[in-house]
């Protein structure tokens, strides 16, 4: 035939189509470019809820500026102490003096009001793009924090949990029965709602900001109980969990929080996540 008209065009690609095409290669050209610079502009924003922690509170902060200032890591630390009466704040203060109000936040409370409002007060205050959230009483070693944060470039994880339950992670510094307890109470959350991670009951984690802000507002347990509902609720709602070995030690100054009271909690939460998930 003779001439005829071609609606693919001169190439036999439909205008739209290819329009599509290229706008899809930009956003992925994009996303490339974005996460380039993402590296420059990361800042990891440190959570330490405190209540009774003055002894511990100068060798944390010493070791997290530490280990960010070596790792090369933007960060700040924000000081959550909600009314301790052991003059835990007034050290805080003179932390703040030492390091740099820029690097050292002191958002108090008036009164104890539990952890998981304690994380939501920090969020609020918090610059970075992600969150650090770690006991105060160096039970966690701030040296983990870059492989915290190695694990999540290398996964794009939207949460980074430290497990003492999986490969060279262990605990260090416990009697027996705090072991059983531990061990009892990872054993019964991984039976009754299996999570797809080795250390439900662990603090000591790594999340985008964004993430964390999601699963506070969804999360309704308290104490330490809050901690496993967190894990619970990002894998309900598709968030990718990766995990890291950490060694976890005994606190070396002041009184372990852990009671009768709290292990009864953590029970009735347990019963009440297995019902409601």
């Amino acid at each position: 035939m003779g001439s005829s008209f071609n609606i693919l065009g001169q190439a036999g690609k439909h205008p739209i189509e290819e329009e599509r095409r290229q706008l899809v290669r930009s956003n992925m050209a994009s996303r490339r470019g974005s996460g380039k610079s993402r590296v420059k502009k990361d800042k990891y924003s440190v959570l330490l809820p405190t209540y009774n922690e003055r002894e511990n509170l100068p060798l944390i902060v010493w070791l997290l500026v530490k280990y960010f200032g070596e790792s090369g890591f933007d960060y700040e630390i924000i000081v959550i102490d909600d009314g301790s009466p052991d003059g835990t704040l007034q050290v805080a203060q003179q932390l703040q003096d030492i390091y740099g109000g820029d690097r050292i936040l002191l958002r108090p409370r008036e009164k104890k009001l539990g952890l998981g409002t304690a994380y939501i007060h920090g969020i609020k205050h918090a610059t970075g793009n992600f969150i650090i959230i770690m006991d105060a009483d160096l039970s966690h070693h701030p040296k983990f924090i870059p492989e915290f944060i190695q694990k999540q470039k290398e996964g794009e994880f939207d949460v980074v949990s430290g497990t003492r339950y999986s490969g060279n992670g262990g605990v260090y510094g416990w009697d027996l029965r705090r072991k059983l307890i531990s061990r009892g109470a990872n054993f019964l959350t991984q039976v009754l709602l299996r999570p797809g991670a080795s250390d439900l009951t662990g603090s000591f984690r790594l999340y985008k900001k964004e993430v964390l802000e999601q699963l506070v507002e969804r999360c309704v347990s308290k104490g330490y109980v809050f901690q496993m509902e967190m894990i619970v609720r990002a894998r309900q709602l598709g968030y990718s969990i990766g995990e890291v070995p950490i060694s976890f030690v005994d606190r070396v100054y002041g009184e372990s929080k852990l009671g009768g009271n709290e292990i009864v909690s953590f029970l009735k939460g347990l019963l009440t996540l297995f019902a409601t998930t």
